[in-house]
This record gives C-alpha cells, sequence and structure tokens, in this order.
C-alpha cells in the first residue's frame, strides 16, 4: 500500500491531473464504464441490499450519472481564475485566486448507499485534480468488486486505486498520510477517521449518522404528511443517515395523526425487492434487524408503546429474508435512548409537542443535526422553524427531495463539511 501511495503521490506532482482536458477526459471514461457495467452494478445491489433494478437506478446509478454530467457541465466555471482587486500600493499588480486539488484523497462510503457513496465522492475527487484511494464497504462485498471492476478498466493505479477488505484494511489506511479524507459512515468510526487525520492535520469531509426531526403542524396538508412520513422513515428501509426517525405532532392532531399512521403503516407491503408489490425491502443482514429488535424493547422498557409492527416479518417467503414490519413507537418522550440515538431502521418514534418553541426547543435536543422537515400550510412559520432547526438541510411540506447542486452536510456530530 505504502509504494501504491508514494507512486501515486508522484502521479499528482507530475501535474497530469491539474488539466481541465485531463479531468474532463475521465469523468467521460467513468460515465461510460459506469453504463457498460449497468446490469452488474444492479444484480450487486441485489445481492447486497435486495434493491431491485428501479431502486438501484433512482438512487444509486441515476444519482451518480446525474452527479457526473453536473460536475461535467460546471467544472470550466470552477476552475476559472476569479480576480480580486489589488491594494493600492500595488496598482499595477494583478491579484487572482484559484481552485487546486488537495493531492491524494482518500474515500471511505458505507454500505447502505454503497455505488453512490463511493462514486459521487470519487467524481468530486477527480472533477477537482484530485488522485484518490477508494475502500468500498465491506458489508456490501458484491458491489465492492464492482466497483474495482470499473475502476480498474477506467484508471491506472497510480492515480485511482481500489482497496477491498474490513476492519483490518480501514486501519492500515487511516495509518496513511493523505492529504484529505472524505468518509461516509456512523459517528463512532468517524470519530476514529478523525482521530488519525489529526496526527497528519489531514483536513476532512464526514458525513455521520442523524436522528432527524420530522414536525407536524396542526394545519398540515393531510395525505401530503402521511406520504412525507412513510417517505422519511422507510425509505431505504429506514437505512438513510438523514431519515425522519423523531416525529413531532402537534398534540390537537397527535391521536388522529397515530391512528392513521399505524393504518399506513401496516398496509405497507414488505417483501423482496423483486416482488412488483413490495413497498418496503429486507434490512441488510440479521445482525442489523437483531439491532433494530433491541432498540423496540428498550423502547418498551422506557415505556414507549409498540402502536404497529415490532417484530420481524417471518411468514411464508420472508422466513428466509431479515425482514422488519414497518414500526411506529408512540408515549415517547424525547430524552428516551430510542428519540436520542440512531436506529437504523424503519422505525419512527411519535412525540407530542405545543407550539412552535417548544418543538424547536426538543429538535434541538439531540447530538445529531443531519436532515430534517417541517409540515405546515403556513409558508412563514416552515421558514421560521427550519431555520430555527440547527441542522444542514430542512425540507418544507417533503421528504428526501435532492435539489442539484445543493450543498449535503450536517452540524454537530452528524459530520464535517458539505
Amino acid at each position: 500500500m505504502q509504494k501504491k501511495l508514494e507512486k501515486q503521490r508522484a502521479f499528482f506532482r507530475s501535474g497530469r491531473t491539474i488539466p481541465l482536458a485531463f479531468r474532463k477526459k475521465a469523468l467521460k471514461r467513468l460515465g461510460r464504464a459506469i453504463r457498460q457495467h449497468e446490469n452488474e452494478i444492479y444484480a450487486a445491489l441485489r445481492e447486497d441490499l435486495n434493491k431491485s433494478k428501479t431502486e438501484a437506478f433512482m438512487c444509486e446509478v441515476g444519482m451518480t450519472l446525474a452527479e457526473l454530467s453536473y460536475m461535467l457541465k460546471h467544472l470550466e466555471g470552477w476552475a476559472k481564475k476569479k480576480y480580486v482587486r489589488s491594494p493600492l500600493a500595488q496598482f499595477s499588480a494583478t491579484s487572482f485566486t484559484v481552485k487546486e486539488p488537495y493531492g491524494v484523497a482518500l474515500i471511505m462510503s458505507p454500505w447502505n448507499y454503497p455505488f453512490m457513496l463511493t462514486m459521487e465522492p470519487l467524481i468530486g475527487a477527480i472533477a477537482a485534480g484530485n488522485c484518490a484511494v477508494v475502500k468500498p464497504s465491506a458489508y456490501a462485498p458484491a458491489t465492492s468488486a464492482v466497483i474495482r471492476r470499473i475502476l480498474r478498466a477506467c484508471f491506472p493505479e497510480e492515480f485511482i486505486f481500489v482497496v477491498e477488505g474490513g476492519r483490518a484494511e480501514n486501519q492500515a489506511l487511516l495509518d496513511q498520510r493523505f492529504d484529505y479524507i472524505f468518509f461516509t459512515g456512523g459517528v463512532t468510526v468517524g470519530k476514529e477517521v478523525m482521530a488519525k487525520a489529526a496526527k497528519h492535520l489531514t483536513p476532512v469531509t464526514l458525513e455521520l449518522g442523524g436522528k432527524s426531526a420530522n414536525i407536524f403542524f396542526e394545519d398540515c396538508k393531510w395525505d401530503m404528511a402521511m406520504d412525507g412520513l412513510q417517505m422519511g422513515i422507510l425509505f431505504n428501509q429506514g437505512q438513510v443517515c438523514c431519515a425522519g426517525s423523531r416525529v413531532f405532532v402537534q398534540d390537537s392532531i397527535y391521536d388522529k395523526f397515530v391512528e392513521e399512521a399505524v393504518k399506513r403503516f401496516n398496509a405497507v407491503k414488505v417483501g423482496p425487492s423483486w416482488d412488483p408489490e413490495t413497498q418496503m425491502g429486507a434490512q441488510i443482514d440479521e445482525g442489523q434487524l437483531k439491532k433494530i429488535l433491541d432498540y423496540v424493547e428498550i423502547g418498551k422498557q422506557e415505556g414507549a408503546t409498540v402502536a404497529c409492527g415490532g417484530v420481524r416479518a417471518d411468514e411464508g417467503a420472508l422466513a428466509k429474508g431479515c425482514f422488519m414490519r414497518p414500526t411506529l413507537l408512540t408515549n415517547v418522550t424525547n430524552d428516551m435512548r430510542v428519540a436520542q440515538e440512531e436506529i437504523f431502521g424503519p422505525v419512527a418514534v411519535i412525540i407530542k409537542f405545543k407550539d412552535e418553541a417548544d418543538v424547536i426547543a426538543m429538535a434541538n435536543d439531540s447530538v445529531y443535526g443531519l436532515g430534517g422537515a417541517v409540515w405546515t400550510r403556513d409558508i412563514n412559520r416552515a421558514i421560521r422553524v427550519a431555520r430555527a432547526i440547527e441542522t444542514g438541510r430542512m425540507w418544507i411540506n417533503t421528504y428526501n427531495a435532492i435539489p442539484e447542486g445543493a450543498p449535503f452536510g450536517g452540524y454537530k456530530e452528524s459530520g464535517i463539511g458539505r
């Protein structure tokens, strides 16, 4: 590994990655390779995560190709010199700034979106003129293997190379010096990454966990709100860092809201990804499913009520998979563990609030701050609340919409950087 990194540093210092023509050619080559291997990517995502072809395109391949197109469209403008005014004493001088690459970047990605969350930061690294070491998640081995094949077909290892494996490989990489580290994953490992980076004062982007507030006021549009509740917590089986897992409902509509939410959650079709009627698939493995079920038990011990779900789905064909029933916990207070810790599954806690001040205080009473939403017909109130929540992204009357070019990242223990 050390020799490969030395070759990458030599390649970077040669200046070959700097010209825009090189970067554009590399990005276009990557785009062609992704399209050529598209069916392999779908098969790998199905094997690792039970993702259907439609879901895999919408949330992984399609988003990656859109990011690549966005980079190619804007790269020339970003790379231009930005002229600034020179001091009067140097009136004859010309002053300008240029954006320069860091050098050799390390990209470490998670298992919940293993293709997209590997490729999108890599696209950014290439577009900026960096070399990169890519470390996909060991929990998505089929996808990791496809990523390795794609990148080996596209690029020499002195420019981009892939390291596969688990914790031992992660540790070996983090013991090396990099010029930038981009890590997506859990808070515990994120802190370790930052501690390792600190030894070399290496800058980092950390995209970590979340316990996002999904806030419903009494004047919300009912059907839209119910759809937003489900989208917030059931998308990707709840295995989403910005899942709307803390559901705050104004006290005047709380009982009605819970009654309707339970009906909707009980009607969700849980099943394998290849079944066209499936609305929610399996968890990644038994360990993750057990963790989710353990949290449900913790919630019950704390005094929460399981309004629906709370158990694995194991009848018929589901018995062979890691399927969980969509779960709602009621009678929850914001200080409970199930309201404060990231569960990373299809489990939402529903908490009453009185007014704006009350819900803002509870929403901000968290170590996380990644995403969230506000549901109300009053746009002025929506903007007030959204601005008051300590979080990186807030949606209004929608959830999980991802606008092109908008920065993504969190506050507090949800991460650093955008």
